[in-house]
């Protein structure tokens, strides 16, 4: 209790400011760390939207090609069945690495649907009903396009979206260094700065003699 009483209440004032200087520089990197995190995970998150874009690309040029060779009419049926069984394949080896991917919902539905054409196509090979592969073709085609759509748009939106909260936090961090700066300024002039005092002179009595 003594130690303390030997600190003015200004020295007090101090060690508190210092200590909420403190907690707020520790607030502040934490902060800015934490956004700094979030944005670069969705900007990964979008980044792997690109490579399911490429999946999707994948898919396409593979089904373009079923729809071309079922569209032949000067292959035997033993060849664009070999052909288009074999492109199938490939195809199904790329499943596997999309459902892997972040999906919506909704992009969940449409390659659900997706999956149910390919499987229709199957069939129809097994059967050789060439015309219904092109239509089926042509069916896929369209769901392919429709998830590139969302891959697009979602990804847009998560970037938007991260770099909002970025900014948000980046201008709450600044705001948190100029509150710092001004506690630092307070703080040095309560601890180095020193009222001067000014001692008056009590004029003595005149002497009786």
């Amino acid at each position: 209790m003594k130690d303390l009483k030997k600190y003015s209440n200004k020295t007090k004032a101090a060690f508190v400011l210092l200590i909420v200087m403190l907690l707020i520089l520790l607030g502040n990197f934490n902060t800015l760390q934490n956004s700094k995190n979030v944005n670069d995970n969705i900007n990964a998150i979008y980044k792997d939207r690109l490579v399911v874009a490429h999946y999707i690309f994948q898919y396409s040029k593979q089904l373009h090609f079923i729809k071309a060779e079922a569209e032949k009419l000067n292959l035997s049926n033993n060849i664009k069945k070999s052909e288009i069984s074999h492109t199938l394949d490939i195809v199904h080896n790329i499943d596997d690495l999309y459902a892997k991917t972040v999906l919506t919902n909704k992009e969940k539905q449409y390659f659900d649907e997706f999956l149910i054409s390919c499987k229709e196509i199957n069939n129809q090979v097994e059967n050789e009903d060439w015309r219904k592969i092109v239509i089926s073709s042509e069916q896929a085609l369209k769901i392919l396009e429709s998830l590139s759509h969302i891959q697009i748009e979602e990804g847009k939106s998560k970037l938007a979206a991260a770099n909002a909260m970025y900014n948000k936090n980046n201008s709450i961090g600044q705001f948190q260094i100029a509150l710092l700066i001004i506690l630092g300024g307070i703080t040095f002039y309560l601890l180095i700065i020193k009222k001067i005092k000014r001692t008056v002179k009590i004029p003595e009595p005149p002497s009786p003699n």
